[in-house]
């Protein structure tokens, strides 16, 4: 199962890690990406269906230490943070002028 982890704006976020089904996971994230932004999973046109993902997933949290790995990363209430991640790809992340994050 793939483990997804959210992140909020909240001040205490503890930025929980959920276990999600393949097809679950492969909702939140299409085309093989693997950020997403909250705003962007409820303007889609099949956002009933993410809302019962999510209502899913929300059931299986699961402890930091058991996680073998995190597959997915939800941002929730920070639009802020899309400009770092334009193609929704963690490993393509960039700074606010194109340049790469990681090298």
């Amino acid at each position: 199962m793939p483990n997804i982890q959210i992140i909020d704006s909240a001040e205490n976020c503890v930025y929980d890690v959920f276990a999600a089904s393949q097809e679950d996971f492969d909702l939140l994230f299409p085309e093989s990406t693997d950020i997403a932004f909250s705003e962007e999973l409820f303007s889609r046109r099949d956002s009933d269906d993410v809302e019962l993902a999510l209502s899913r997933l929300w059931k299986c949290r699961i402890r930091k230490t058991d996680a073998m790995g995190i597959h997915g990363v939800i941002f929730f209430g920070l639009p802020g943070k899309r400009g770092y991640y334009p193609t929704r790809r963690d490993e393509e992340a960039q700074n606010p002028d194109g340049s790469r994050l990681r090298a």
